[in-house]
């Protein structure tokens, strides 16, 4: 059974340097990137997800 279906969605944590704090940025349905906001100032975020993949669960963004 997928995540999505029961009931938990797929993160990965981002410590956004614009405010200084962390955050989760969600998979998209469609399952190719993770998209998210700044808690704070609400500056959009986009991760691509690759066909090499990573084992990294938590990211920087400026």
């Amino acid at each position: 059974m997928a995540d999505e279906e029961n009931g938990k969605r797929k993160f990965i944590g981002i410590w956004f340097d614009c405010c200084g704090t962390y955050g989760r940025i969600y998979k998209t349905k469609d399952g190719k990137a993770y998209t998210g906001r700044c808690p704070k100032c609400l500056r959009p975020v986009r991760v691509l997800i690759g066909g090499e993949g990573t084992n990294r669960r938590f990211f920087r963004g400026s």
